[in-house]
């Protein structure tokens, strides 16, 4: 994409132009980031206008004040919609691999920051297209407090524009970087794989498989909380929603003392819970996508995978905030795929100053359960994420206040170094804290 003229035309209602300084991490990882110097003209003709979608108002964030601002924005307009002259932009924050990303503003709303991706549809194959096509349909979908905001989509000449959420706290790779030892603690684990598992819980009960979880596709919010990012490598299949009641035997407190622990004793009782379960366990492609070091081994073979290459990729994930590293990382990309795919190779839990902390055999445990090469045996492929949030790990989440768990504090280089800041708007308690050491687990 040409940043000289991006919008060209012969006569310009908005020629924004600046030149900024930035200072975008990248790791082999992730796209390679821009010229550390960059300016950009903005020019707007109403004659290339082609297409900006109505304001649909999702019910989990009609109270966010973005939508004041739009509303206020599109009320001088005449058609009710937003249209580019009513951003600004400030700055350009990276590159992907599909398009560029902005910090715009509202005029006269400096409040209002958003961040608006940029994807010229001429510079992409008809592969890539569909990528954009994909990312455009989830976003336009979902409305969830772990998921972006899409405020506006416009199509103008051959670019494609999306105004979402801006996240001013960057992603959850670079602040890992910035904890001691590359490694978060293990309530840090816990908060950001709760809410990581929350997200992808609502994507597949909306039958899609996201396929690019990783540290760098999770953003975080000026609250703290997570919003994860990037969906052009979705895959969408049909999903069935169930209601599963199943009998369950929990333990109280015995009365009286006996001796006889077979059967049903006074010291349990039965009951019937009932479950909602929305997996797409239809979800089938061939495609390779994603980064090399998430791949699931039936995703590496090309022998067509689904559903389950999330929950490897969650495992992995966890792995990463917890040691720093993923689990099957070799000396080249090669490697690292030969690792995976091996049925010989195991991965390996490394020591650190964690082993004695409450709930890493539970932590151990789930990721063990997560990363099992054989996709018809690993946790959460037949009934997802129900069965990963009874996992030891996650005990005593309560799932329906998850949003209103504090953040934990990490250092954090907005401030200083030195200091340990909190990533937290007001919120009543930090998760509950583990209730043993040692739990069995059965699925």
């Amino acid at each position: 994409m040409e940043l000289d003229t991006l919008f060209p035309s012969d006569s310009s209602d908005l020629d924004l132009s600046f030149t900024s300084c930035t200072s975008n991490t990248s790791t082999e990882r992730t796209f390679a980031s821009s010229s550390a110097r960059s300016s950009l003209t903005l020019s707007f003709n109403e004659s290339r206008l082609l297409h900006s979608s109505p304001l649909i108002h999702r019910p989990h964030r009609k109270s966010d004040p973005h939508w004041s601002y739009i509303h206020a924005a599109t009320n001088l307009s005449q058609d009710g919609t937003l249209q580019l002259p009513h951003l600004k932009l400030v700055r350009h924050l990276g590159s992907g691999n599909l398009g560029r990303v902005f910090l715009c503003r509202l005029k006269d709303f400096e409040g209002s920051n958003f961040a608006l991706k940029v994807v010229d549809r001429d510079a992409l194959t008809y592969k890539k297209l569909s990528h954009v096509q994909m990312e455009t349909e989830i976003l336009s979908m979902v409305d969830h407090p772990f998921l972006p905001t899409l405020y506006a989509h416009l199509e103008v000449s051959h670019y494609t524009c999306m105004l979402i959420d801006y996240c001013s706290n960057g992603d959850l790779h670079a602040l890992l970087r910035k904890q001691p030892g590359n490694r978060f603690k293990l309530n840090a684990v816990r908060f950001f794989a709760s809410e990581v598992l929350v997200a992808l819980e609502y994507l597949h009960a909306m039958g899609v498989v996201y396929r690019d979880l990783k540290p760098e596709n999770v953003l975080i919010r000026e609250n703290g909380h997570i919003m994860l990012s990037d969906f052009d490598l979705c895959l969408k299949a049909d999903v069935v929603p169930t209601l599963e009641t199943k009998p369950v035997r929990r333990r109280k407190k015995p009365r009286f003392f006996t001796c006889f622990k077979s059967g049903l004793t006074e010291e349990e009782e039965e009951s019937l819970i009932t479950e909602f379960v929305a997996e797409p366990v239809t979800a089938s492609s061939k495609s390779c996508v994603g980064t090399h070091e998430y791949l699931a081994p039936e995703l590496v073979n090309g022998n067509g995978h689904g559903n389950g290459v999330d929950w490897w990729a969650f495992g992995v994930f966890i792995y990463e905030l917890l040691y720093g590293r993923t689990p099957f990382k070799g000396e080249s990309k090669e490697c690292t795929l030969r690792n995976i795919v091996s049925s010989s190779k195991k991965f390996k839990f490394q020591e650190c100053d964690m082993v004695e902390e409450e709930g890493m055999a539970e932590v151990t445990d789930l990721i063990s359960k997560l990363l099992v090469k054989d996709s018809r045996m690993r946790l959460g492929c037949v009934r997802g994420a129900t069965d990963i949030k009874v996992h030891p790990f996650f005990k005593g989440i309560k799932w329906p206040l998850i949003r209103t768990y504090k953040p934990p504090e990490l250092l954090n280089d907005f401030t200083s170094m030195s200091q340990a800041i909190t990533l937290a708007a007001p919120a009543p308690a930090l998760l509950p804290p583990f209730r043993s050491k040692h739990a069995s687990y059965q699925t």
